[in-house]
């Protein structure tokens, strides 16, 4: 690692409060609206509540499977420190450089370590310069940007849209995860193809099918949907379409409508 290593508070949140896992580590299926309301004041991400089914399947006449899915939250509690591993030096690298830059302490709006994964949740308005921070601070040189992906987790989740960053070091053989959640209503978030000339294509395809527009991207045009496509189709409340089938003697409902029987 760089010999230029920084004294950093390890104390779990010194500069931020959202990234102390104890006072936010709540379950995300417990948490009633205001507790909502406080962890998103005090930095953190809206973590939505336990859901069951998908595509609003519901009752005894579903034929689709989906009226029995559980899925949990879609954003994971905040850790506790220690994260293990190398998690931690790369925390304390991250939160010691925004410090120095003058950053707002809740830049990194909250830590988690879930399936081997370390994800750093950000405000949007800092996400460029957080990124150029993890891709020339010596300690860090996250200097690959893999991939840059939409999720939309439904229009009963808060936040529901999310783009997420998988940055790769190749000096140290590391892989971090940055996050960004917004709502539906307001899905603008500043482009890194400034930082990362790789996230150029991925964030067009983010934003022909989710709806997330990267502001300053140099050309956020169409690119797997014709230009004059009506909307954007991996986006949860778009309409799953499909003609009938006939198939022997019996005709097969297209698949929005392939949910009940009487």
């Amino acid at each position: 690692m760089a010999d230029d290593k920084r004294e950093v508070d390890k104390t779990p949140g010194a500069d931020n409060p959202a990234v102390n896992g104890k006072s936010e580590a709540l379950s995300s299926a417990s948490m009633n609206e205001a507790q909502h309301e406080e962890h998103e004041e005090r930095g953190g991400v809206v973590a939505g509540k336990a859901r069951q089914g998908m595509f609003g399947i519901s009752g005894s006449g579903d034929t689709s499977g989906f009226g029995g899915l559980r899925l949990p939250a879609h954003v994971a509690a905040p850790s506790e420190r220690p994260f293990g591993g190398w998690f931690d030096e790369v925390a304390d690298e991250l939160l010691a450089a925004i410090h120095e830059r003058g950053l707002p302490a809740d830049t990194v709006q909250q830590i988690t370590v879930d399936r081997g994964e370390i994800t750093f949740y950000l405000r949007r308005e800092n996400l460029v310069e957080v990124a150029r921070i993890l891709r020339d601070d010596p300690a860090l040189r996250f200097e690959l940007c893999s991939s840059v992906s939409g999720v939309d987790y439904g229009v009963d989740a808060p936040q529901r849209l999310h783009s997420v960053y998988h940055l790769t070091s190749m000096t140290y053989r590391r892989r971090i995860r940055l996050e960004v959640a917004v709502d539906v209503d307001d899905a603008h978030i500043p482009s890194v193809v400034a930082v990362y000339p790789t996230a150029d294509w991925q964030e067009r395809e983010a934003w022909d099918m989710f709806g997330i527009v990267y502001d300053g991207h140099p050309g956020l045009t169409r690119i797997l949907m014709p230009d004059d496509w009506d909307g954007h189709p991996q986006r949860k409340d778009y309409p799953l379409g499909g003609i009938p089938v006939e198939y022997k003697g019996a005709e097969i409902p297209p698949p929005d409508q392939r949910r009940s029987y009487s």
